[in-house]
């Protein structure tokens, strides 16, 4: 098996979706920790789960949007 058989280039692109969108919640957790009053982090944390609970988020992952977000809150607790 080649390592272009291992590697599909579509399934990476989905996973760094994903994967940006988790990074960029913690972030808007984080900031709304220290101000909860941070427009701009209010703004990030509502797109985000817009994303996570969308068609399109479904169509790029199997993960439940749902329960991605309970995960990345508990992190960030």
């Amino acid at each position: 098996m080649s390592k272009a058989d291992r590697y599909n280039p579509v399934e990476g692109l989905c996973n760094a979706i994903i994967i940006r969108a988790a990074d960029d919640y913690r972030k808007a957790l984080r900031d709304l920790k220290a101000n909860p009053r941070n427009q701009a982090a209010i703004q990030m944390r509502d797109e985000v789960e817009r994303f996570m609970r969308s068609k399109w988020y479904a169509v790029l992952t199997d993960v439940d949007g749902e329960f991605l977000l309970r995960k990345l809150k508990e992190e960030v607790k």
